[in-house]
């Protein structure tokens, strides 16, 4: 199947979105062969950068690791289960770290909330540049930390492959029909617990 053959993969969504939120998913069949574009890798960093934080505290760190260097590999080697059999296609990894505690031992509680929306903006300004990102939590963070020497006041929260869209028909059978499966989502009704 190729890429233009793909179900559509617009949300249908219970009210209007904005089409690159719509439009948004996490693929894992990624073109092996393309490079990222450098400026649109740059503009979803940037965007991460922006991304709001409690009283501004920045507190997210990124590995970027681009495919063919030694970094990428050691990302990919501490990725775990089905997540190694398609995420080496990403054209980059990044390891997305949150500062739990300051330079002075003070804790940042929302640290973790921050990174993610960092991901967030990050994953929304690549898909608008054309890029797809997947986000993922199978990783071995002890290895990552060793590897790379990351300090104990930051910890790994999570690996996400970013890269150029590539064909369902290169993944194993089982991520092929995850691939091209229709897109779901539990009703907004159930996600409301107060809506007053």
């Amino acid at each position: 199947m190729s890429i233009a053959e793909l179900p559509t993969r617009t949300a249908d969504t219970s009210a209007p979105l904005l089409p690159v939120l719509a439009d948004r998913w996490s693929p894992r069949a990624y073109d092996a062969t393309a490079p990222v574009d450098e400026v649109k890798l740059t503009a979803a960093l940037e965007a991460a950068r922006w991304s709001p934080s409690a009283n501004n505290s920045q507190p997210w760190r990124f590995i970027v690791a681009r495919r063919g260097t030694a970094a990428f590999d050691t990302i990919a080697a501490n990725l775990m289960g089905f997540n190694q059999a398609w995420a080496g296609s990403a054209g980059v990894l990044i390891v997305a770290l949150a500062e739990t505690v300051d330079e002075n031992g003070k804790e940042r509680p929302w640290g973790k909330y921050d990174v993610g929306q960092a991901i967030a903006h990050l994953s929304v300004q690549a898909h608008h540049d054309g890029l797809h990102v997947h986000q993922m939590g199978g990783f071995i963070a002890d290895g990552l930390r060793e590897a790379f020497g990351i300090e104990e006041r930051f910890a790994p929260i999570s690996v996400t492959a970013l890269g150029v869209l590539g064909s369902p028909d290169d993944l194993p059978e089982a991520l092929r029909e995850r691939e091209v499966a229709p897109r779901s989502r539990t009703d907004l009704d159930e996600l409301l617990l107060v809506n007053a």
